[in-house]
């Protein structure tokens, strides 16, 4: 390994052929993939797509979803709401991962973040700002 070749999300030492080159940064595979297949939270076209494909497939609720993606929407249904460290934390699950799970369960219109003073709470769809 060369001496100073670090990935910039991690900090893990790397050797120049495990260098990866995305947005101006140097990063390992790991935070490599992580950057790469991230889904847009707030993507106007995702959410359409995603509303398309499930009624012409005649999905509704839950229909579709992973295990996983059943499990963060029935925890938020039975607390009302959650943080995403919260969510992390009880479904064992990296940021980013989290990240890419509720983006897909906005897309179906299932879950939305709401601002609540100074914290974000991830909550039903169907919930209203009053």
């Amino acid at each position: 390994m060369l001496e100073g070749i670090r990935c910039q999300n991690c900090g893990r030492a790397l050797a120049e052929e495990e260098v990866f080159a995305t947005e101006g940064k140097t990063l390992c595979e790991d935070c490599y993939l992580d950057v790469a297949h991230r889904i847009r939270v707030c993507d106007p076209w995702g959410e359409r797509s995603k509303r398309v494909f499930r009624e012409s497939h005649g999905l509704e609720g839950t229909e579709g979803l992973t295990d996983l993606q059943k499990g963060i929407y029935e925890y938020i249904k039975a607390k009302g709401k959650a943080t995403a460290r919260e969510l992390a934390e009880r479904f064992e699950l990296p940021p980013a991962e989290l990240e890419n799970q509720f983006a897909i369960l906005r897309h179906c219109q299932l879950l939305k973040g709401k601002k609540e003073e100074d914290a974000v709470y991830i909550v039903l769809w169907e919930t209203r700002t009053v």
